[in-house]
This record gives C-alpha cells, sequence and structure tokens, in this order.
C-alpha cells in the first residue's frame, strides 16, 4: 500500500466513526428529549418510557431535526403547553452536547 492509500483508509475510517458517533449521540439525544418532554407532559414510568421511545422512532420520519420538533410542539399543543419551538430546540441542542458527552464517556 502506499501512503496515499493509508491516509485514504484512514480518512474513511474517521468517517464511518463520526457517523455512528453522530447516529448514536442523535438517538440518544431524541431519548432524552422524550423523557425531557414526558415530564413536561406529566407523564411518568412506562408511559414516560414510551414516550420517549416515541420520539425516538419520529426522526426516521424524514432527515433532520424537523419531524421530531412538529411532533414535540403538536404533543404540547394538544396537551395545552405553551412552550415554542425555541424552547424546543434550545433543550435539543443542551441535550446534544449530554449525549455527545455520555457516547464519549462509555467507550
Amino acid at each position: 500500500m502506499t501512503t496515499f492509500d493509508n491516509r485514504e483508509n484512514a480518512f474513511e475510517n474517521k468517517f464511518a466513526r463520526d457517523e455512528e458517533l453522530r447516529f448514536k449521540a442523535t438517538a440518544r439525544r431524541n431519548r432524552l428529549l422524550g423523557q425531557w418532554a414526558a415530564a413536561k407532559l406529566g407523564l411518568s414510568g412506562a408511559a414516560a418510557d414510551e414516550y420517549a421511545q416515541a420520539v425516538v422512532k419520529a426522526d426516521f420520519d424524514e432527515p433532520g431535526d424537523e419531524d421530531v420538533v412538529r411532533k414535540l410542539v403538536a404533543d404540547f399543543a394538544a396537551a395545552g403547553l405553551d412552550l415554542s419551538e425555541h424552547q424546543i430546540r434550545r433543550e435539543m441542542n443542551e441535550l446534544m452536547a449530554t449525549a455527545v458527552t455520555q457516547i464519549e464517556q462509555a467507550r
């Protein structure tokens, strides 16, 4: 193998690791976000766990975070809670940092 091949393989491996980390962190963030939202909705125990799982599944509807935000906005509105999209996105950002930290510590 040449040096170029070694560098190419290293970049491909790094890209694969980064994508795996991004996927895991997003899934964990969504679970944490679901738990946060469940608490706001007054859910606990198994109902809160089911709701958190539903938030994780909602992220598979389309690429990006819009599907998750839409779900939470609709669920909060249906429950009569006044939480803005901005508040949800701020919580998402904070929980992403938490999720990344948790995953890195588990390595």
